[in-house]
C-alpha cells in the first residue's frame, strides 16, 4: 500500500509548529535543569575514578620494650566482648538442620525451615514485640473453639444491626 502525500500548506504549518515547539520544549528543560544533570554526570564520574591514597614512607623500626616473662599471656576470651544483641531466640538445632535438608523447590530446605518457624508462636521467637504489629498477636494464648449456629436466621440476627443505619449506636452493638 503507497503512502499518501497529500501535505498541503496547512499541514506543513502545522508540523512546523510542532517541531518548533517541541525544540522549545527541549531548550526550557534544558536551561531549567541543565546545570543539575551536568553536576549530577560530574559526581558519578568522581565517585567512578578510584580512590587514590597517599603513599606512606617506611619509618624507622623501633624496637619493641622487652616483655617480662614471668606473666604468662591469656587469649583474650569471646565472652569479654560486648555480648551480640539479638530480638530472636536462638533457633532449635533440630530446627536449623531443616535448612540443609532438600531444596525448596521440593518442600523442603528453606521452604520447611521458614514453614516450621512460622507454626511457633512470636512469644517463642521474639524476646518482645519488635514492632507495632506485634502487640495484638503478642500473648494471646490458644485460640477457644466456638461452636458454629446452625440455623440462618441465628446468622442474620447476629450479622445485621438491631436499631437501623442512622440510628444512635446501642452500646451492645460495639464491640469494646
Amino acid at each position: 500500500m503507497a503512502r499518501q502525500l497529500n501535505l498541503d500548506t496547512v499541514w506543513q504549518n502545522f508540523w512546523k509548529e510542532e517541531y518548533l515547539r517541541e525544540k522549545m520544549l527541549r531548550c526550557e528543560w534544558y536551561r531549567k535543569y541543565g546545570l543539575l544533570v551536568r553536576a549530577k554526570q560530574k559526581a558519578k564520574a568522581a565517585a567512578r575514578l578510584p580512590l587514590k591514597l597517599p603513599t606512606l614512607t617506611p619509618k624507622a623500626q623501633v624496637s619493641p620494650p622487652p616483655v617480662p616473662k614471668a606473666v604468662p599471656a591469656k587469649p583474650p576470651s569471646p565472652v569479654s566482648e560486648a555480648p551480640f544483641q539479638t530480638e530472636m531466640y536462638p533457633v532449635l538445632p533440630a530446627t536449623r538442620a531443616l535448612l540443609y535438608e532438600g531444596i525448596s523447590h521440593d518442600s523442603q530446605g528453606r521452604y520447611h525451615y521458614l514453614n516450621t518457624r512460622k507454626l511457633d508462636v512470636p512469644e517463642k521467637r521474639y524476646l518482645f514485640p519488635v514492632t507495632t504489629n506485634f502487640t495484638y498477636g503478642w500473648q494471646l494464648g490458644t485460640p477457644a473453639k466456638q461452636e458454629l449456629a446452625s440455623c440462618k436466621m441465628c446468622h442474620i440476627e447476629s450479622f445485621f444491626r438491631k436499631n437501623g443505619a442512622f440510628s444512635m449506636l446501642d452500646p451492645r452493638d460495639l464491640a469494646l
